[in-house]
């Protein structure tokens, strides 16, 4: 229930900053964002709170399904959405005068955004998150514990936002990280992933002895579901990477950035204060 009216609040906070923008002006407010944005939030929902986050306890692929969710398929449509400007644009003016604006001017903060969107920082947090919940101790943890679980989901998300973040870049950035940097970012990304699967994929020994215990609703034994598991996150992992590599390299080419219609802070902040944004 919490979930929900989070989410809830979030969808409606984006769509007031999406109307308020659409209704000033013609750029910049194409749906396909919004539509990304609540698919986005929808997905996470699917992964974390609906009847299929449940299976988890059963099947090892449907945990591989929930960190597929999390932290490779929500996160670039959330991004991609370019949140910050719409829930911005949602608050009153004078909270974001007042409250928003001067933390976001505040150095320690500032400093603390350039560390964590650094790409070697995003790709360190996003694959200990990967491999620290894929050993068998911890994963048995959080099969035992709805704390842990809850902790689990949300270093996984957590991890796919940092992770995503130099890659949409859905913020202005004084960043020089050049657009090849960003597709050898994604191919080492998916080096940790490749030993992860490979190892479920070709073991012939339960991985996670939790399973062995877990009630069983399929026909599947825990060796195959785990092989399956494997499998998906192979397949899954390199087709996502390679379409996000070939959109970046193709940006690149044409002299293009990865998003044309982000606009810079001050844009934003000349439009609050000017009054266009009531």
């Amino acid at each position: 229930m919490i979930l929900i009216f989070i989410f809830a609040f979030l969808a409606l906070g984006y769509m007031r900053g999406w109307l308020r923008l659409r209704s000033r002006s013609a750029e910049g407010v194409g749906a396909w964002r919004a539509t990304g944005f609540l698919l986005g939030l929808v997905l996470i929902w699917i992964a974390v709170a609906s009847p299929l986050s449940w299976g988890d306890a059963h099947l090892l692929t449907v945990h591989m399904v929930q960190h597929l969710v999390l932290m490779s398929l929500a996160p670039p449509l959330i991004w991609l959405a370019d949140p910050v400007r719409r829930l911005t644009c949602a608050l009153p003016s004078r909270l974001t005068e007042s409250v928003v604006l001067p933390i976001a001017r505040w150095r320690p903060i500032q400093r603390l955004g350039r560390l964590l969107g650094h790409p070697f920082v995003c790709w360190v947090a996003a694959t200990t998150a990967l491999v620290a919940w894929h050993v068998p101790a911890l994963l048995t943890l959080s099969m035992q514990s709805n704390a842990w679980h809850a902790i689990e989901h949300a270093s996984f998300l957590a991890g796919g936002l940092l992770f995503w973040w130099p890659v949409v870049q859905p913020w202005p950035t004084s960043s020089t990280e050049r657009p090849w940097s960003i597709v050898l970012y994604l191919f080492l990304a998916t080096l940790p992933c490749d030993v992860l699967s490979g190892f479920l994929v070709f073991s012939e020994r339960v991985a996670y002895p939790v399973y062995l215990s877990a009630p069983r609703h399929a026909s599947v034994s825990v060796v195959d579901d785990q092989q399956l598991a494997g499998a998906l996150m192979w397949t899954a992992v390199t087709i996502i990477y390679l379409v996000a590599a070939v959109i970046v390299a193709t940006r690149s080419l044409s002299r293009s950035s990865l998003l044309v219609e982000v606009p810079s802070a001050l844009d934003v902040v000349c439009d609050l204060q000017s009054g266009l944004v009531p």
